[in-house]
Parts: C-alpha cells; sequence; structure tokens
C-alpha cells in the first residue's frame, strides 16, 4: 500500500513560523514521524511538499495509479484552491484533510475548506497526530475493502 502525503505552503517554516499557532518542532521533525509510522503500518510513503498550487495539483494527478490514498494539508490554499478540489476529486482516491491547527477556531476566511469537500476523513486541530491518525485510518479503510 502506498499513502501520498501533500503539505501545502509555509508548511516548510513549521518551528519557524508562529510557534503559538504550530508549534516548535520542524518540517523534517514531521517528515520523521510521518516515515517511522508508515514503517509501524508497513505502508509506503512519499512526502511532498510545494508552495505552488500548481505543483501540489500536478502531484496529486500523478498518484492516480500510483499510490492508494492521499493524506493532504492544502494549508492556505485549503481556503482557495478549487483547482486542488478538481485534482482530489479527478484522482478519486481515499483522501483525508489535515490541520494542525484548529481553522474552525480561527479567521473566519478559515472557516471554507475546498480541499476537505473531496476528502472522506478530516483531522483538524490534532497538530502532527493528525497526520499520523490519518495514515492509520486510511489504512483500515483501504485495507477493509
Amino acid at each position: 500500500m502506498k499513502i501520498l502525503v501533500i503539505n501545502g505552503p509555509n508548511l516548510n517554516m513549521l518551528g519557524i513560523r508562529e510557534p503559538g499557532i504550530y508549534g516548535n518542532s520542524s518540517y523534517d521533525d514531521l517528515c520523521r514521524m510521518i516515515r517511522r509510522k508508515a514503517e509501524e503500518l508497513q505502508v509506503e510513503v512519499s512526502i511532498f511538499q510545494s508552495n505552488s498550487e500548481g505543483d501540489i495539483v500536478t502531484r496529486i494527478q500523478q498518484a492516480l495509479g500510483q499510490e492508494d490514498a492521499i493524506v493532504i494539508n492544502p494549508a492556505a490554499y485549503t481556503h482557495t484552491s478549487i483547482a486542488i478540489l478538481d485534482a482530489l476529486k479527478a484522482a478519486a482516491l481515499p483522501a483525508a484533510e489535515v490541520h494542525i491547527s484548529d481553522v474552525t477556531k480561527r479567521e473566519s476566511f478559515r472557516s471554507i475548506s475546498y480541499a476537505g469537500m473531496a476528502c472522506g476523513r478530516h483531522y483538524i486541530g490534532m497538530g502532527f497526530d493528525g497526520y499520523l491518525k490519518a495514515m492509520e485510518d486510511l489504512v483500515k479503510d483501504i485495507s477493509s475493502r
């Protein structure tokens, strides 16, 4: 089983950007946690981060026929990108939306999640643990088919 983890803009700045919201752990720390969880679950994982909407869309499209599921934290594109929504819908892979912070308790413009409309699971405000839970649940979902 193969899982693609996609991270959107500014997540590469974890540990530096707004530590009061996102914590002090770095993006490398997050990637290590994801890789350890993949080993535990005995799945392959690909991790992709981009600050570019088009690159994220392209990577989602490339997942078709290559990966079995997607965990996505579109970051700021959550609230703006119909292109990412459309790519997720076109790929039609099981998908889980993750947000480190609780976007429902932040600025009002963060209340809409376009990408989330194409995701069957949502992990909001769980910190890095949201990624791990998303991976666990997607593996269970796919295994039970």
